[in-house]
């Protein structure tokens, strides 16, 4: 074994009290986040002296699986599987709250009431997540600590982004609900809802949710942040002619990279944070076009490549449609992409949940405009402050997040909350 791999498990058998465990298994692997950065993980899977896999491939009750960050040494992840542990002198936290916090800092190098803050508290859970000045960001990080009836550690996990203050420009809060009105009522959007439980389908007005900058009350949409590498928009509607025979033969998709454990503490950055050239696109562009004539040839003009990300050994092409554009569920597909041949690997598409809706009573007739629902709502908006990151500032700028928790169903005209809509 690696001697600095063999120093981390040194470390994890004495931090964690794993003297009645074995080391079943290691393995190392890499992360890519939002900025970009690569990080290496080392896994450390500890069974029960005594036990094997199950007979099915899973650990058994009792196995700790300790991650730690090889290029900060920081840890990341223990986790003991079923909330079992056999540890003899591990952690356990018998001074409350105060005391598992500072384990987090010591463990993590964070600071807390600086980068972390108390979300949520229960008899045997606890629940931080990410802030700057007390106020959340996005991306989020978040950290959670399970403990068992005696005290002992059972769960430990942080995920996520912390900012430190050199990545923020720092403002004074100012925007209001009287400020952001006009973008409010843009915000108002009809879309179609499905009840799994009454199976119909429900015209619903609701609040789509966006960040406001508070420096100059320009918008900034609300975007699910994706980790894994470098990516490009392209918005590439495909034509063409004549469908290509014979049906695609799918690989199996295989997410496990070979990655050695001097790249590891090396630090390499990932092959994912390449850029997309306009070459890469162009033969991307072609690749699945290809597969779309031989798989989905009635579609020509149909299907849209709206982005590409590398995401660890695959180029994935999504795409979609504009079809179905109120629904909540929309119809994508994703195409994974040899990123050195160009050839399609396989695809996964979400036909299935637009199928969904097939079998579901259709809507009624809308008799709400949308003033009437944005009257209705005006007074349940919420705006709360955030710091986001922001791609051209290469820093975390104050935003109001607007939201609503609350829509109008477009056929009776009541007010429903989100939430209750099953």
């Amino acid at each position: 074994m690696d001697s600095r791999i063999q120093a981390f498990v040194d470390l994890a058998k004495t931090t964690f009290g794993l003297g009645n465990y074995y080391l079943h298994h290691h393995s190392l692997w890499r992360d890519v986040n939002h900025f970009s950065e690569t990080s290496y993980t080392l896994c450390l899977e500890w069974f029960p002296n005594g036990t094997e896999s199950d007979e099915d491939g899973s650990n058994p009750e009792g196995t700790a699986s300790i991650e730690y960050n090889v290029n900060t040494g920081k840890l990341k992840n223990a986790i003991f599987v079923m909330g079992e542990t056999y540890a003899q002198d591990g952690i356990t936290f018998n001074g409350g709250t105060e005391e598992v916090i500072k384990w987090i800092e010591q463990k993590t190098g964070l600071t807390y009431n600086e980068q972390f803050q108390l979300h949520n508290e229960t008899e045997n859970e606890i629940e931080f997540r990410a802030i700057i000045d007390g106020i959340p960001v996005s991306p989020a990080g978040y950290i959670e600590v399970k403990w068992n009836d005696n005290r002992e550690l059972t769960f430990f996990s942080v995920h996520g982004e912390f900012p430190t203050c050199d990545q923020v420009i720092r403002e004074t809060y100012n925007l209001s609900l009287e400020k952001a009105k006009h973008v409010a009522k843009e915000q108002v959007r009809r879309l179609e809802f499905p009840s799994f439980e009454q199976k119909k389908v429900f015209f619903v007005y609701g609040v789509e949710e966006i960040y406001i900058k508070n420096k100059d009350q320009i918008t900034k949409p609300f975007e699910m942040l994706q980790d894994g590498g470098t990516s490009k928009k392209v918005n590439h509607i495909l034509h063409w002619d004549e469908p290509i025979s014979g049906a695609f033969e799918r690989k199996e998709i295989d997410w496990q990279e070979e990655i050695t454990a001097d790249e590891a503490f090396s630090c390499s950055p990932s092959p994912t944070t390449r850029p997309i050239t306009e070459e890469d696109e162009k033969k991307c562009v072609k690749a699945v076009e290809g597969l779309l004539r031989q798989e989905y040839p009635e579609d020509s003009g149909i299907w849209c490549v709206t982005t590409l990300h590398r995401d660890k050994k695959f180029l994935v092409a999504t795409l979609g449609t504009d079809q179905h554009e109120t629904r909540v569920f929309k119809r994508k597909l994703s195409v994974f992409l040899d990123p050195h041949t160009m050839d399609v690997v396989n695809y996964i598409d979400n036909q299935f949940m637009v199928e969904m809706y097939d079998s579901f009573e259709a809507p009624g007739d809308v008799t709400v405009t949308q003033d009437e629902a944005y009257e209705k709502l005006k007074g349940l908006f919420e705006l709360h402050p955030f710091y986001v990151y922001d791609d051209d500032e290469k820093q975390y700028i104050l935003c109001g997040k607007l939201d609503c928790h609350h829509g109008v169903n477009a056929e009776t005209g009541e007010v429903v909350l989100l939430d209750n809509l099953e």
